[in-house]
């Protein structure tokens, strides 16, 4: 029989994000692996899983998520990653990977599923869907994702602050991901279009040290990381008069 990688998404921090499938995907697999950085501390998706499955069934496995300046480092911790999950296919029959957020959606369990592909043809290749960050910042700050026939579009600003501000120039509901450290050229994209005041940015949500800010407050100081903001789509009165 082929063995099965699971990639389970178990949202943006809150432990009680985390789907009823996904709960289930975790403690039906032999081993969950997680992934963690090559300075060692635990991360957003062990700490999550740890409220589900025991400590023995976790394998920690580093992929080099913190490094982005020496390609070729980040691509032997890459190898080196999948040749672990791989060995791990071959002892067991149900192998999960639990990643924040959602599998499909800027995750590392792509780029994980792809390295399996080649390592271990045959392996069966499934994904459970997870809260995403956008969303939780959406339930979090009150601000409205989509309404009618508005757009929704998703950047990352790892992309260039360039390919947010075209977005932001555009009718709809602007989503920025992982701008924390381009905190100032995101405001000042921001207030360049004319979506500032409406806009609001969150990090470590569901955390202890979770921050839900109004953009308007966005300063020079860099943020973490994995900051996500929200820029509402320009509405105006009625009610659903853009269905």
């Amino acid at each position: 029989m082929s063995s099965k990688l699971v990639g389970v998404g178990v949202g943006p921090g809150d432990p009680e994000l985390v789907t009823v499938k996904g709960v289930n995907a975790l403690r039906a697999a032999d081993v969950v692996v997680v992934p963690v950085m090559d300075t060692g501390e635990r991360g957003r998706a062990e700490a999550t899983v740890l409220h589900y499955v025991g400590q023995e069934k976790v394998v920690r496995v580093v992929f080099a998520l913190n490094e982005r300046s020496d390609r070729a480092r980040r691509e032997a911790a890459w190898d080196a990653a999948g040749g672990r999950v791989a060995q791990l296919l071959a002892e067991h029959s149900s192998v999960a990977f639990a990643t924040i957020g959602d599998p499909n959606v800027y995750s590392t369990f792509t780029y994980l599923a792809q390295t399996i592909a080649e390592l271990v043809p045959g392996t069966v290749v499934e994904t459970v869907p997870g809260i995403t960050a956008m969303q939780d910042l959406a339930a979090r700050s009150g601000a409205v994702l989509t309404e009618g026939t508005e757009p929704l579009t998703l950047v990352p600003v790892t992309a260039g602050a360039a390919a947010l501000k075209e977005a932001l120039a555009g009718p709809g509901t602007v989503v920025a991901y992982k701008f924390g450290r381009q905190a100032q050229e995101v405001a000042e994209a921001l207030r360049e279009t004319g979506r500032i005041d409406d806009a609001v940015w969150g990090s470590a949500l569901g955390l202890p040290e979770e921050s839900v800010r109004p953009a308007a407050e966005l300063g020079d100081a860099p943020l973490p990381y994995l900051s996500t903001l929200i820029a509402p789509a320009p509405r105006g009165g009625g009610r659903g008069g853009k269905l």
